[in-house]
């Protein structure tokens, strides 16, 4: 997948043809049950490509103050019907994450307040297509947000994954690599996307990460 496919047009066809697999309108089980399993409290949070935001409403829902993110136009607009529908007040604004400096021109004083302060980071989908475009950039971005400490759950596509459907696939190595100077991985494990259908989706793998001290 080039660079080309992951402009924000792209991404907004995606949604305008009904191309989106991994928008299935439901709750991630696996976000449910890690913020479960963590004891997580309600905190300032980040929701990495949030998509028509289905699970930025949900955190929203749970108390958390939510900055939800997405370059693509419609997703957003969706996320923010959605939010309305709901009734929640929801942070959302169209951003290109792999540079942070789109995200402060783009949110302003939001985005301010925000800067190191987001104490727990979702990322549904988000990296495992952005480090095929610029991994440096998307990670700049994290660190921007990332309050010390700060907890990450990263669900991204699993090269584990035998059938040639589904997001774009990641080696446990390569997420090891791509992460450890910036966060302490503290498990790794398999999983499966929501699927519209109500059966399993693709492979994927869970990863609980938290933010390393500042040298």
């Amino acid at each position: 997948m080039t660079g080309q496919s992951h402009s924000s047009a792209h991404w907004d066809q995606r949604y305008l043809s009904g191309d989106a697999p991994w928008n299935s309108g439901i709750v991630s089980r696996e976000l449910v049950r890690v913020l479960a399993e963590q004891h997580v409290v309600p905190c300032r949070a980040v929701e990495l490509g949030c998509g028509a935001g289905t699970n930025a409403v949900h955190l929203t829902q749970q108390g958390f103050e939510v900055l939800g993110t997405d370059c693509s136009a419609i997703a957003i607009e969706r996320a923010r019907a959605l939010a309305d529908e709901a009734g929640v007040s929801v942070h959302l604004t169209v951003a290109d994450l792999c540079r942070v400096a789109d995200l402060r021109e783009t949110f302003g004083e939001v985005a301010a307040m925000f800067e190191r302060e987001c104490s727990f980071l979702f990322d549904r989908g988000c990296y495992h297509c952005a480090r095929r475009v610029n991994l440096a950039g998307f990670l700049e971005t994290v660190e921007w947000l990332a309050a010390p400490n700060a907890r990450l759950l990263l669900l991204c596509g699993n090269a584990n994954e035998l059938t040639q459907q589904g997001p774009p696939k990641v080696t446990e190595a390569e997420i090891r690599s791509d992460w450890g100077n910036l966060f302490e991985i503290e498990w790794i494990r398999e999983f499966h996307f929501e699927d519209r259908g109500g059966i399993p989706g693709p492979l994927g793998w869970a990863c609980w990460m938290t933010r390393r001290s500042a040298a």
